[in-house]
């Protein structure tokens, strides 16, 4: 393979995640509906040809993105260490990353602009569903199922329990930021809420006897 060639694959990652941040730009300031590829073509710094070339419709780069963005959050929020045995602690910081990265700004508009293109597009929603949440809650039920086997758990459907503990961290915290009906959860609530729900869920599946 010649040099250039080999140069030019090297690229094309690059090329692909400088798509993505302009179209991140323009999706999060117009929406779904009021984005073009020109205009993100135009944030992105590339040729619409060049766009084209990477994604033949505003509907792809949209679902590319999304998808993305959830696949990046759920790997950063998930990888659990299914040797570690401290399973307060574990669940701890994993509850307070979580209702963190929930609260930022950009991943709640991001949401909203799924829920919103969604039912004329149904795969964005599938799409985005299968790279976070469904993602997230396999990789939290595995540790679960570590834990379980070393006896530091009881047995339990450890699907159930990861999406248990997910929503007793958040409990109405995402619903209010999508609506808007209140301010980001503050590190003295988020302490609180991951306090509480580590405390329930333990007392609901923690070793018996």
């Amino acid at each position: 393979m010649a040099v250039s060639e080999k140069r030019q694959q090297a690229t094309e990652p690059d090329k692909r995640r400088q798509i993505l941040e302009g179209a991140r730009q323009v999706f999060m300031s117009a929406g779904f509906d009021g984005a073009s590829m020109g205009g993100v073509a135009r944030a992105a710094g590339v040729s619409k040809g060049t766009l084209y070339v990477y994604f033949d419709s505003k509907e792809a780069l949209f679902e590319a993105l999304t998808v993305a963005e959830k696949a990046g959050l759920a790997e950063a929020l998930f990888s659990l260490d299914a040797r570690d045995p401290d399973v307060r602690a574990v669940l701890t910081r994993l509850g307070a990353l979580y209702l963190t990265m929930m609260a930022r700004p950009e991943h709640v508009a991001i949401i909203r602009m799924v829920i919103g293109a969604c039912e004329k597009f149904p795969r964005f929603g599938k799409a985005f569903y299968e790279a976070g949440p469904a993602c997230g809650t396999g990789r939290l039920k595995d540790y679960l199922d570590a834990q379980v086997a070393a006896g530091q758990l009881r047995a339990a459907d450890t699907e159930l329990a990861a999406k248990h503990f997910l929503h007793l961290c958040q409990a109405g915290m995402l619903t209010r930021l999508l609506f808007n009906a209140g301010d980001a959860p503050t590190e003295g609530e988020i302490r609180h809420r991951v306090d509480e729900a580590v405390r329930i869920f333990l007392a609901g599946y923690g070793p018996e006897g």
